[in-house]
């Protein structure tokens, strides 16, 4: 059993082993679940008893970072120490060496350290192992600390027409002081399974402060006229809850059903039709996605708890908390292309690897982008394999959409056939890259390539060397070309605006602040 070789230092407190033995789920994964849920309830207090109105940024700073510290120790045991120390590490960075090259040295050593556990953890304690390590919370301060790093570096050391307009609203213009750095990192909320938030989000919600999302640029002409009282955000933490139970009953009593490895299995290889194979593969790793919703749902409705995570408002008058989600459900089940599933599934991490290495890599972004989500995923031989071959169906699904899509938006009819058809792909596209994700091992993911001929592989490196896709930068050319056109069209809609016509608008922000933020663009 998985519970008899998991070190004591490792579970952290054995306070609920009788409970794990109980329902026969490893130690550390009970704590975590404990520990979330005990998170959920703190932050309702946390919300209510040290609102911004009542308490100062000081104490609310404080008892967020200690709570934190706590539930870690809570999980991980002394393991937790190496939060303390990533975090003490990169700070010290950040005050010597400066804002000039601050950046470059906080991605080195936050990557090269969370590597380092990882690799140890992999080849010196548990390979293999599906447990609630304590690496798992390293990648996502990981994240937080290059985000941090960047964000400081575009708002100290570089010319704001050099920025875009999401690196912009994300600049920070003072360095944090150690109690802001270790709260925004360690925090009770976010320190056992994230998400990622910008520095700025966090610090406008501890102080009682709103922002505008990236994401809605457009609207933030209108932040300033609407503004209304602070809504609860009890009715969505309910709803993600509902999603967080649901999740977990068919994770537990469905997943066993349909194995991944059985994949694998000889018998299953030779006495199955391809086709039934493949109708299983997608059953497997589908069986697989709802720890996944689980997880970042109930991370999501911890911080909404917390009153954080609020997006403004929706057409209909309707509060959005989806600030610092991390996944929408709906559109990875029905995604049509491998970009959306990527857009809807780990959104933070993804908005982290555009910010830190999409946007800003010269040569090669798509490459240079998997290679470093893999490097932060882990030591498994499976995540490059998975990365790897993300990167040849990735130029594949690209060359498709730009070449085919075209002629199937001539009628409905046409349409629905071709959304029906990049569904039934994308869904097994995305199978067939992440077996090696779960399998971690090389020899069984090759082995699985292998019953498929690599067929996939074979079929997107000729899609990505027959469809002729322009290069990036002559892309961002014709879009230049193009930018006059769009800037007279927002000077129309801006003339809208002013008469009248703001409920348009996709989004309706609440506080005035984010005025200042738009004046910054």
């Amino acid at each position: 059993m998985a519970t008899e070789t998991v070190s004591p230092a490792c579970t952290g407190s054995s306070l609920l082993q009788p409970i794990s033995e109980i329902i026969n789920l490893p130690l550390d994964q009970v704590n975590f679940v404990v520990c979330q849920l005990c998170a959920l309830l703190t932050a309702f207090w946390f919300r209510l008893y040290l609102h911004p109105k009542r308490s100062s940024p000081f104490i609310r700073h404080v008892v967020a970072t200690l709570l934190g510290l706590y539930f870690a120790l809570f999980c991980f045991g002394w393991y937790a120490l190496h939060f303390l120390v990533q975090s003490g590490l990169t700070y010290g960075i950040m005050i010597l060496t400066g804002v000039e090259h601050m950046h470059k040295y906080c991605l080195v050593v936050a990557l090269g350290y969370l590597s380092f556990c990882q690799i140890t953890r992999v080849y010196v304690f548990d390979y293999g192992m599906y447990s609630a390590d304590f690496t798992g919370p390293m990648m996502v301060i990981t994240q937080k600390i290059t985000s941090l790093a960047f964000e400081i570096h575009d708002g100290m050391a570089r010319k704001e027409e050099h920025l875009t307009p999401g690196q912009k609203i994300l600049a920070i213009r003072r360095m944090p002081s150690l109690l802001e750095y270790f709260s925004y990192n360690c925090n009770f909320m976010g320190i056992l399974a994230g998400p990622t938030c910008s520095y700025n989000d966090y610090i406008a919600f501890i102080e009682g402060g709103t922002c505008c999302h990236r994401d809605f640029e457009t609207s933030r002409k209108a932040c300033g006229k609407v503004k209304g009282s602070e809504p609860s955000p009890n009715t969505v933490v309910v709803q993600k809850i509902a999603t967080c139970f649901f999740s977990l009953m068919v994770f537990l009593l469905v997943c066993k059903v349909f194995p991944v490895e059985r994949n694998i299995d000889d018998d299953f290889i030779a006495n199955t039709p391809f086709y039934a194979q493949v109708v299983y593969l997608y059953l497997s790793m589908l069986t697989t996605r709802p720890k996944y919703y689980f997880v970042w749902t109930l991370a999501d409705a911890i911080n909404n708890a917390a009153g954080f995570g609020f997006n403004g408002y929706n057409l209909d008058g309707s509060p959005r908390w989806d600030l610092i989600s991390n996944l929408r459900i709906q559109n990875i089940e029905l995604a049509t292309s491998f970009k959306v599933f990527l857009d809807n599934w780990n959104i933070q991490t993804a908005h982290w690897l555009k910010r830190v290495c999409y946007e800003r890599c010269p040569y090669n972004p798509t490459a240079a982008t998997f290679i470093l989500s893999a490097m932060w995923h882990g030591a498994y031989p499976g995540y490059y394999l998975t990365f790897l071959t993300g990167i040849v169906v990735t130029l594949a699904a690209r060359a498709v959409r730009h070449n085919v899509r075209p002629y199937f938006q001539c009628s409905p009819a046409h349409k629905l056939l071709y959304d029906v058809i990049t569904w039934a792909s994308t869904q097994i596209a995305i199978c067939y890259t992440v077996v090696p994700f779960v399998l971690l091992s090389v020899g069984p993911s090759i082995k699985f390539y292998r019953s498929w001929c690599f067929s996939l592989h074979l079929g997107c490196v000729l899609l990505a060397v027959a469809l002729p896709v322009k290069p990036r930068h002559l892309r961002l050319k014709d879009q230049h070309k193009t930018r006059p056109l769009v800037q007279d069209q927002a000077q129309d809609q801006a003339q809208d605006q002013d008469q009248g016509l703001q409920s348009q608008q996709p989004l309706v922000a609440t506080d005035g602040n984010c005025n200042q933020k738009s004046k910054t663009t």
